[in-house]
């Protein structure tokens, strides 16, 4: 009887860490997708046709993980049912998980936009500065302006989200 016990309850040290590293396998996966939340979260983009640096931008959020559905075209159509107001406009409007994404946006601050659910319309870069993703590399002389990603809230009133320089 003792020796049913020590190999139940203390001779089992195999077979807790076999259990735990099982566990912990079968739990990666669902780790991983609270990690990379905002990746899981398919991000629509409504780009300019004939855009290149529409298609770059869509580019820059696959290699960051993002899984995109691309429309060519309709971007102004996306960016009024958002509510996204025109001042912030660029030439190309995403939504994820109920945020408009106008513009140029890093994809590192679309996650962030993700992880940290602010009330607001979303992000926006308007207009098209040089050196943000879809406008940089050897086409645009690897130059790098500064530039704000904004925080538009929904009154339409914008702050800093994320300052590049």
């Amino acid at each position: 009887m003792k020796l049913r016990k020590i190999e139940r309850f203390g001779g089992g040290g195999h077979d807790r860490l076999r259990r735990r590293l099982t566990g912990a396998l079968l739990a990666a996966p669902a780790l991983m997708s609270v990690r990379v939340g905002a990746a899981a979260t398919p991000i629509r983009v409504w780009t300019g046709p004939s855009c290149s640096c529409c298609h770059a931008w869509v580019e820059h959020l696959e290699q960051n993980g993002f899984e995109v559905e691309k429309h060519d075209g309709g971007n102004g159509e996306a960016r009024a049912r958002l509510g996204m107001p025109v001042r912030y406009g660029s030439c190309h409007t995403a939504e994820i998980a109920g945020y408009a994404v106008e513009g140029h946006v890093p994809a590192r601050e679309v996650h962030r936009l993700i992880e940290e659910r602010p009330d607001a319309i979303g992000l926006a870069v308007p207009a098209m500065p040089i050196g943000s993703p879809g406008m940089d590399g050897p086409a645009y002389g690897n130059r790098r302006d500064p530039y704000d990603v904004l925080l538009v809230r929904r009154d339409g009133s914008a702050e800093v989200f994320a300052a590049y320089r």
